[in-house]
């Protein structure tokens, strides 16, 4: 096995363990959020419960993996899905009360290397990518399933440069994998959110993907088809001025921006 790969291995297995609520754990909410979410919501999930006095689990993974999950039964009072295209799948399949549904967030597609101090590069032109990848591998998340793959193999494609680097992509189980990689040194350039550059201490955004490369970057939020009552008063804090605040410090764009 590679060196990447074994990397690759490590973190999503490390990931998903971190992830997940205890088994048998008793909360007043179940939350299915993208994994892009996680240091935002942990701070807002820590506020509310604070000031409610409610316990919320969340469960951090891909958009996809998680959209499968409450296919399969999944007792989630509420989904935050990285696209809209998941969110979709569910409220046509009966799974989501589409009156709920609400887009709560953006964000901005960035390539990012290790460590703080990486220079800003002009990574985005034809060969120069490759160029400083060097021998290593481009880590990204799955680019066929999960929301951040999709959209940064979308911007690829829109620039010119997927073929130069298709051969090269090292895919994790979702951009927080993916974030961890880059992190770690196991690749040298990986494409994530904004927001995961902004969590990360050892990485550094070195290009920003044009606006127009990839669909806009969305974040709907909405209940789940059986979701306990208490539910919708955390949703509708999700869009409060505090949320927001928390959400903008972590590098997302507040709603309706």
């Amino acid at each position: 096995m590679r060196p990447y790969r074994a990397a690759l291995s490590w973190v999503a297995a490390a990931f998903c363990t971190a992830a997940m609520p205890a088994p048998g754990a008793a909360a007043d909410l179940l939350v299915f959020a993208a994994a892009s979410l996680g240091t935002a919501l942990e701070r807002i999930e820590a506020d509310w419960e604070a000031r409610t006095g409610s316990d919320i689990a969340i469960s951090y993974a891909g958009s996809s993996q998680l959209a499968r999950q409450i296919e399969l039964g999944a007792p989630a009072d509420l989904f935050i899905s990285a696209n809209g295209d998941w969110m979709d799948h569910l409220v046509a399949g009966g799974l989501i009360d589409g009156q709920s549904r609400r887009d709560i967030l953006g964000n901005t597609l960035v390539l990012i290397a290790q460590g703080r101090g990486a220079a800003p590069h002009d990574a985005l032109a034809a060969g120069a990518m490759t160029a400083r990848l060097g021998e290593g591998r481009l880590a990204m998340a799955l680019v066929d399933a999960v929301p951040a793959g999709i959209y940064g193999r979308a911007a690829l494609v829109s620039l010119g440069l997927w073929e130069e680097v298709s051969d090269r992509v090292a895919q994790a189980d979702n951009v927080r994998a993916a974030l961890a990689l880059v992190a770690s040194g196991a690749a040298p350039l990986g494409i994530v959110y904004a927001s995961d550059a902004t969590a990360q201490d050892d990485v550094s955004v070195i290009a920003t993907f044009p606006e127009g490369s990839h669909a806009p970057i969305r974040y709907p939020a909405a209940l789940t088809a059986g979701a306990r009552p208490e539910a919708r008063a955390f949703l509708d804090h999700l869009g409060s001025p505090e949320a927001q605040d928390i959400f903008a410090q972590a590098g997302f764009i507040p709603a309706g921006t």
